[in-house]
Formats: C-alpha cells, structure tokens, sequence
C-alpha cells in the first residue's frame, strides 16, 4: 500500500520536520503513525516530498526525516468539469469522485434548471464544502496536485470559459444527437478540454446554443442517462483512458 498522504503549506526541504496541527493529529491520533513508517508531505500544488517518521508525540506532533523532494507537472491535456448544482449533497459526492478519478478543476455552474441555489453565506459554505471535499479526496486518492474549485459561474462566464479551451463539450441525453459520442471524438493531446455537465432538469436550449456558440458541441457518453453527480466522473475517467492520461 502507499504511504499516507498529508498536506503542508509549504513542502519542507531535506531534513526534519515537525507537523503538527490537524495534520499532526490526524497522522499521531488517527493514523497512528510509528517511527520507522513511510508518509508523503504535500502542498497540493505538486509539490511533495517522501518522508520517515521519527518520532510521535502527543496526540497531534510528528517528527519526520524529509529524505528528498520532488515537484510533479500540471498533467496535459488539463481535465476540466462544470458542474451544474445537484440536489442536496450530491455536489460533493461528484467534486469527490471526479477528484479521485483524475479531474484537474470544477466549476460550480448556476445552471436556469438547477434545484439547488447558491445564495449569500449559503453559496459560501457550500462552495467551502465543495474545496475541502477536493483537498480531502485529494488527499485519500494519494494526489499531489489537488482540483481546483472555482468560485460560481454564471452561463455567460461559462461560456467564456468554453470559448477558451482547446476542446469543449456538453455532455447530452439524446442518443440520437448528430454530434456522436464523445468516446469517438477527436481529443487533444495538450491544452485544456472542458465538459459540461448540466442539471436534473437538463442544459435548457438557451444554455445550448450559447455554449454551441462559444464552441462546445453536445455528445452523449452512452445508452443510459446518467445523474448530474456521476456523469463528470465518468466522462473524466473516458478522456483520461483515451488521451493517454490513464496508460
């Protein structure tokens, strides 16, 4: 198995080091770590370095021996996913997986059908869950480079965004839609590929044609239809395994 993960403002150089903190009490009092195992210190920015504890102490200090350090680079193509806003607490189970899987980034979409709104100091607390659920997955899934969660957009933001990317779906229902599957679509091998994943209700015509303007076009994944908060995922573990992500 490999070695737990725990997250640093900043990665340590080659020495000792000392975490402490909710880290240090999760790896002391959770984790039970003991002198002599294996754990990896990481900034979330791919930056990490492999480590030896020492000694614990306490019930939340470790000390570790920083053997080396290393800094991964951003993957290509970037994977980004935006999210429509599910029911409920369906946003963080998909920003959960889609963070496991391999995502690079989320964007919380305040689609015309979502059911769920995010207002005042409720947006706020929810996009915080959305974050902290990204660094905890992050974390679990051995990453070294967490998601980022961007802050809400609109449809016209979103749309800018499309605008951007070197390629650009709306994930649709219709299994009949001219534009085909996106297992068979033309991918890059570099730059940002951008999915959209719309609500319960489905991406409104409107929303369509003001991404199909912006350069996205729709594509189905498969026979079935999947949920809001299932079909990021599984559309990111596609573009991983066919661009090369994922050999």
């Amino acid at each position: 198995m490999t070695a737990p993960v725990f997250v640093v403002d900043a990665v340590p150089g080659a020495g000792t080091f000392v975490l402490e903190g909710p880290e240090g009490r999760h790896a002391v009092s959770v984790k039970r770590l003991q002198a002599g195992e294996e754990l990896v210190l990481t900034d979330g920015r791919g930056g990490w370095a492999p480590c030896v504890v020492r000694e614990a102490e306490g019930k939340d200090r470790l000390t570790v021996e920083v053997t080396e350090v290393h800094r991964d680079p951003e993957e290509e193509p970037r994977i980004t996913v935006v999210q429509a806003l599910p029911k409920g607490d369906r946003g963080e189970l998909a920003v959960e997986t889609m963070t496991e899987t391999g995502v690079d980034a989320v964007v919380p979409w305040a689609a015309s059908r979502c059911i769920t709104q995010w207002r005042g100091d409720r947006g706020l607390k929810a996009l915080a869950k959305w974050r902290s659920t990204a660094r905890e997955a992050g974390k679990q899934s051995r990453r070294t480079r967490f998601p980022e969660v961007a802050d809400l957009m609109s449809t016209k933001q979103v749309a800018q965004l499309l605008a951007g990317a070197d390629f650009a779906a709306v994930l649709h229902e219709d299994r009949a839609h001219p534009s085909g599957a996106l297992a068979t679509a033309e991918l890059p091998a570099k730059g940002s590929i951008v999915l959209v994943v719309g609500p319960e209700g489905g991406v409104s015509p409107e929303e369509l044609a003001a991404f199909e303007a912006a350069g996205a076009r729709p594509y189905r994944l498969g026979r079935s239809v999947l949920r809001t908060s299932t079909a990021g995922t599984a559309a990111t573990a596609l573009v991983l395994a066919r661009t090369g992500r994922w050999s």
